[in-house]
């Protein structure tokens, strides 16, 4: 899937790609992934990458006392894109863990504003049927951590009462709103919007009057749902929805719901987009507790990688590498999805590179 309107490249070129390895089973599923980028645009135009390792999180932290040093985000913006590894910032000392997380910094910095999570039924899941797509507002919303022009909107007033600030911008919500409409224009015309604007009425409000205005403009008939209704709604229709635009929390909620309904978590990948940069990253968090027992499923940062390869004006490649990934979910499905039978990281992965047509 495309998440942009990126002319396609035909003649072979190199691409320069950052990745983080990440925390957790992060380098246990981020090298298989990227392994299997290079093969996709290998096989599928002759395009070769310079990847460049990039210094993040924990380690960066020890290093620099930065989560995203400084050196590190010089050499992010002129990468073409970049894959990120999950993060485990609840082990992070107290030092770190009062600083944004990787994801949160780069997404805020890089002003990624647009996470488009799709989800596909797998054979066996609660929800075969599901074909959809949450496009999340990325850098505002009811996140605290990325509101603010300096520290957070998570605020403590005393020693018993906190508050979160949420910020909804009109630009925000504006953007976030039409590209949606883009996608559901090409996913059959209907765009569900997830809100809460009974209760938050200026606030939530803002999606539902932005979607009125965008539905006049292109034709795109809107589905308004409350956000609470709405998980109840993907659980017994979840053939119900297209598109869903939610704001930040909302819509990652929603797509951990789906990623689950639709087979697994592991196999649940997303890009996060701006007008100039993308960065691919799975839905997923880092999963210390199987960490190293090289169980972890690549899918979803695998997933992750073809979406931005289509972001990035290689479709070719990427459609090679999501079509790999869905066929080696099918015929060699990981323990996320089989059980104690499945398959493991290295297992899957080599099958997914068999199906490229072998690593070159």
């Amino acid at each position: 899937m495309t998440t942009g309107k990126r002319r396609a490249q035909t003649q072979a070129r190199t691409l320069t790609l950052g990745y983080w390895p990440g925390e957790g089973i992060g380098p246990e599923i981020v090298e298989p992934a990227v392994v299997a980028t290079t093969t996709a645009l290998r096989h599928h135009g002759g395009h070769t990458v310079r990847w460049v390792p990039l210094l993040l999180g924990r380690e960066a932290f020890g290093e620099t006392g930065q989560i995203l040093p400084d050196e590190t985000w010089s050499a992010v913006q002129a990468l073409d894109g970049w894959v990120l590894g999950p993060h485990d910032n609840a082990s992070y000392p107290p030092g770190a863990r009062r600083q944004q997380n990787p994801s949160a910094a780069l997404r805020v910095r890089a002003d990624l504003w647009a996470n488009i999570r799709p989800v596909r039924g797998l054979p066996g899941a609660v929800a075969p049927e599901m074909d959809l797509v949450v496009v999340r507002e990325n850098t505002e919303g009811l996140y605290a951590d990325r509101n603010m022009f300096a520290g957070s909107g998570d605020l403590k007033v005393t020693p018993d009462v906190a508050l979160a600030i949420g910020t909804f911008t009109r630009q925000g919500v504006r953007r976030i709103v039409r590209r949606a409409g883009q996608l559901a224009a090409e996913r059959g015309g209907v765009l569900t919007v997830a809100h809460k604007a009974n209760v938050l009425a200026r606030t939530s409000g803002m999606y539902l009057e932005e979607a009125e205005a965008m539905a006049a403009d292109t034709g795109v008939e809107l589905r308004p749902v409350h956000i609470d209704a709405l998980c109840a709604d993907l659980v017994t229709r979840s053939d119900r929805h297209r598109t869903i635009v939610a704001e930040n929390m909302f819509g990652d909620i929603l797509s951990d719901l789906t990623a689950a309904l639709g087979g697994s978590l592991g196999a649940a990948g997303s890009v996060n987009a701006g007008d100039r940069a993308v960065m691919a990253q799975a839905a997923h968090g880092s999963a210390p507790d199987i960490a190293g027992q090289g169980i972890a499923n690549p899918a979803g940062v695998m997933n992750s990688a073809a979406m931005m390869l289509g972001h990035l004006g290689f479709p070719e490649a990427g459609d090679a590498l999501a079509t790999a990934v869905r066929d080696a979910l099918t015929s060699c499905p990981t323990q996320d999805l089989a059980g104690p039978g499945g398959a493991g990281t290295e297992e899957f992965s080599r099958t997914v590179f068999a199906q490229l047509g072998g690593v070159v």
